[in-house]
């Protein structure tokens, strides 16, 4: 075969792929292989996240692993810190403490509404979710904590708050991110222009 030492190379290197032989030190695969967690990464992870009682609180099995951005606060501060350095195949345990999970329970975030502030055809009830807007427009999961004869009493703290994080991981797979990926803050699936 003739042409360029480099495409000759990366032939040899798909060559040995598909045949089994040993790929050359420079290859293209090899590469992809030695890949380790960093910023900018786009990261495919199975995962599995429990309590301290040890109940399931999320999982990914049984369905496709859950890819994100590294270094752009895709997920949780703590995992993320845990998972940088980590290679395809690798797998991690890990306990997040609320600090770099979801926070400590913020009091200044449990607050009365007044009923008539709700939607007419809502009858809350403690335990209930519901979306208040904020100020500057953005939407914020509330759970309605106590009913009160003239208010309800809602938290606006993620239900995870003040919680430590249990999680099982195993890295399945770890490319560059695009630089349209790297401009939005997060992964985009194939075939997919968001924005």
């Amino acid at each position: 075969m003739t042409g360029t030492p480099g495409l000759q190379g990366f032939l040899a290197t798909v060559t040995g792929l598909v045949t089994g032989t040993p790929l050359c030190s420079s290859g293209v695969l090899e590469y992809v292989a030695r890949m380790k967690i960093q910023s900018n990464s786009v990261v495919a992870i199975d995962y599995t996240l429990k309590g301290d009682d040890g109940t399931v609180i999320d999982t990914s099995e049984g369905d496709e692993p859950l890819t994100y951005l590294h270094g752009h606060n895709n997920i949780v501060e703590g995992l993320e810190e845990a998972l940088t350095g980590l290679g395809v195949g690798d797998s991690l345990d890990v306990i997040v403490p609320p600090e770099k999970g979801y926070g400590t329970h913020d009091e200044d975030l449990v607050f009365e509404v007044p009923r008539e502030h709700l939607p007419d055809d809502v009858e809350p009830e403690a335990g209930m979710q519901l979306t208040m807007t904020s100020d500057d427009g953005e939407e914020v999961p509330v759970t309605i904590t106590k009913v009160l004869a003239k208010s309800v009493e809602v938290d606006a703290n993620h239900e995870l708050a003040g919680s430590r994080l249990h999680f099982s991981v195993v890295v399945r797979s770890i490319r560059a991110a695009t630089g349209e990926e790297l401009a939005h803050g997060h992964v985009h699936a194939p075939g997919h222009h968001h924005h």
